[in-house]
């Protein structure tokens, strides 16, 4: 399953939020040698229960509207479990 991100790298907190179709990852990780982009990884896949192999990131590695993919799972599972209370 393929979906749009939006990442705010050095937040105050990690979290996710879901509106709809659009997800907003906040990451307190500075967007530097990737950092963000292993910290938006790691989160979506500890809120999603999947390991980190499974999450990719396919397009967007330095800016901030991000193109990611999850394996194994539809748009509803995904969707479902981010939209759930930690």
């Amino acid at each position: 399953m393929e979906f749009n991100i939006r990442v705010q790298p050095k937040a105050g907190r990690n979290s996710v939020e879901v509106n709809g179709d659009k997800v907003t990852a906040r990451v307190t990780a500075a967007p530097e040698n990737g950092k963000a982009n292993d910290a938006v990884v790691a989160l979506l896949a500890k809120r999603l229960k999947v390991a980190k192999g499974r999450v990719h990131i396919l397009r967007g590695h330095k800016a901030r509207n991000k193109r990611l993919h999850i394996e194994d799972m539809t748009a509803s599972e995904v969707f479902a479990r981010l939209s759930e209370s930690k």
